[in-house]
């Protein structure tokens, strides 16, 4: 009945006005659609106009960087610049959800607060300092061979051994198996590595 009344009203007196007005209201939208408000109806002209955070954005897979469980994520960039990051539908192991750590990825990568250089601390020394990554990578590389060489065991009581108890390795969560086979064959094949492990679960 409603209806019936509300589209029988003459264009007079500033009706036409009014009524091009309350159809634009989502609750008016509603009654005259006999919709459940889950629809277009609910809609206002901003809500019709807005679009996603990530669109136009292109996207690439990921896997979430915290435990070990391999969650999937989309991440979306745009012009060279991370857009947003959300849970992957498609992925076997999270079918598009992601913890509250997953879920602020975007964050930790965006934080006006994150570290982007090295830090190091040197023996005894208060105070951190900063180092560019490759003199980080080159002070890591002399430590470990340092200590291959100070500790490699090449036969125990007449038994060959040919390696150190003195490095181990542990494996990050998104590690996979085939980065996990080039850390053995490297670790150990190369370096005589015995505690070598990891968490990986992709």
């Amino acid at each position: 009945m409603f209806e019936d009344q509300f589209y029988c009203l003459k264009p007079r007196r500033g009706l036409v006005v009014t009524r091009n007005l309350l159809t634009r209201w989502p609750v008016v939208q509603q009654i005259l659609t006999h919709g459940d408000g889950t629809r277009g109806e609910a809609k206002s002209e901003r809500t019709r106009r807005l679009v996603p955070k990530h669109h136009d954005a292109q996207v690439a897979r990921s896997v979430c960087p915290y435990c070990a469980v391999g969650c999937g994520q989309l991440v979306y960039h745009k012009d060279g610049k991370l857009v947003s990051i959300e849970g992957d539908p498609e992925s076997p192991i999270s079918r598009g959800r992601l913890c509250p750590k997953g879920s602020d990825s975007f964050e930790l990568l965006t934080h006006a607060g994150r570290e982007t250089r090295v830090k190091y601390r040197r023996p005894y020394s208060k105070q951190w300092e900063e180092l560019d990554l490759e003199t980080a990578m080159d002070m890591i590389a002399d430590r470990v061979w340092e200590s291959r060489q100070r500790t490699f065991v090449e036969d125990r009581d007449g038994e060959t051994v040919m390696h150190t108890t003195a490095i181990a390795h542990l494996g990050g969560a998104t590690l996979d198996n085939e980065e996990n086979y080039l850390i053995k064959k490297l670790f150990a094949a190369g370096l005589g590595m015995v505690c070598i492990s990891n968490q990986a679960r992709i």
